[in-house]
């Protein structure tokens, strides 16, 4: 019997154990806990696996509530107050290790809400075949090709577990065969709305599709070439209704579509809002980078004297540019650019708000802010890990005068980090 002994939890949430020399992360392993093992990637430096079977179990293991928990949500093994007590241990170390000296002495508090489950406003379903050659919703189990049938996601808001039943119906009454079939992806706003879109792998055509109604406001149909596995829109194949949705957050509305970036967990990001309205003084100027359809630099918009958004996304731009006349603002600008080609506009005048992607802020980016030294920065980022990179580059000129973490994804190890720069 292959066994491996669990030493502690790291950042990316695997359970951390060494094999012959080489360390080995393993999937549904919590500390202390021995477990025999599956191998799913054999790096040069590393092992992933995941645990098949507990032999010693930690007294801090619960029963996950999916049996294809691993799928989506790798956390459903421990209990919320664990899950938030781990989060804060593993930033505070991820931090330090990676970010140096500007960290030393934080102890940074981590923010959560009450919703653990159905909090999430977007969800990416597969499909797979049943014995009765019918189709349901699937998962694909981690580091393989496996599917999982579900029936949605304990993750996901309600009304879109019930629109995605209501999609899935449709496409059996309609037969789509399951090479056809690629995803099916669908958008709540928090209010009981939703908008969705199929993603096929064929150019076909039907009949009927399905009608709209009160808590589905529009439905697309996409050709998605089968050389690529990921959901991305090759042609419009059908449309019907809108394709977009409106949401009020932080008394700012806020109109999105199927493929713009917008948050995930909306009551904890409001909270994050409120903390970073504190650090805006009346009258800001403010250059906001990586910024979606605005959902943090405009609801500042109303108390600052000028406001900048700049994202690469051109879906993006053009609703931050419906929601600037949505909601009448004069002051506010947009500009469909990469952020490390239009450097220029970080200015010593100006507070900068970044929240980049997974990979952090271009070194370009980060050379110009150490050249013009803006007076504050704004730094949210789901990746603390590059965060924790990009602000020990900055500690040259800049230190850390507000640091707190937000448990914006529930029973999944991701950790989104906030940080408040200041010129020394």
């Amino acid at each position: 019997m292959n066994t491996l002994k669990i030493e502690k939890l790291v950042f990316g949430g695997q359970g951390l154990a060494r094999l012959d020399n080489k360390i080995v992360f393993v999937w549904n392993a919590l500390p202390g806990e021995e477990v025999e093992y599956k191998i799913i990637k054999d790096k040069k430096d590393y092992l992933e696996a995941v645990a098949t079977k507990i032999i010693k179990a930690s007294p801090e293991r619960v029963e996950a509530q999916e049996a294809e928990f691993l799928s989506t949500s790798p956390w459903q093994i421990i209990s919320y107050q664990t899950e938030n007590k781990w989060k804060k241990e593993i930033t505070q170390e991820t931090y330090k290790k990676l970010g140096g000296e500007i960290f030393a002495d934080l102890d940074i508090p981590l923010i959560s809400d009450k919703l653990d489950k159905n909090y999430r406003n977007k969800m990416e379903f597969s499909f797979t075949e049943l014995e009765d050659n019918t189709k349901s919703l699937a998962f694909f189990e981690r580091g393989g090709r496996r599917t999982f049938a579900v029936k949605g996601s304990i993750l996901a808001e309600e009304i879109i577990n019930e629109t995605a039943q209501y999609i899935l119906n449709w496409v059996n009454e309609n037969e789509i065969p399951m090479r056809s079939l690629k995803s099916l992806i669908i958008r709540s706003n928090g209010q009981g709305q939703t908008i969705a879109a199929l993603f096929i792998k064929d150019r076909l055509n039907f009949e009927n599709y399905p009608k709209l109604k009160t808590n589905l406001l529009g439905f697309q149909i996409y050709y998605s070439t089968h050389q690529s596995p990921a959901s991305v829109p090759t042609s419009l194949l059908y449309v019907t209704g809108q394709d977009y949705l409106l949401s009020d957050i932080s008394k700012t509305k806020l109109k999105f579509g199927l493929l713009s970036f917008f948050q995930i967990h909306i009551p904890v990001f409001m909270t994050c809002l409120e903390q970073i309205k504190k650090h805006i003084p009346k009258n800001s100027s403010i250059l906001d980078f990586y910024s979606g359809v605005g959902s943090i630099g405009l609801s500042l918009a109303k108390n600052c004297q000028n406001l900048t958004l700049v994202d690469n996304n051109e879906e993006a731009i053009e609703y931050a540019k419906e929601n600037i006349k949505l909601n009448k603002l004069k002051n506010v600008e947009a500009f469909c650019k990469t952020a490390e080609n239009i450097t220029e506009l970080i200015t010593s005048d100006k507070i900068l708000i970044v929240d980049p992607p997974r990979a952090g802020m271009h070194d370009r980016i980060v050379e110009k802010i150490l050249q013009v030294t803006p007076p504050k920065i704004i730094y949210l980022s789901c990746n603390i890990s590059t965060q924790a990179r990009d602000v020990k580059k900055l500690a040259e000129k800049y230190k850390i005068v507000d640091a707190t973490i937000y448990n914006f994804f529930p029973k999944t190890p991701h950790i989104e980090g906030l940080l408040i720069l200041e010129l020394k």
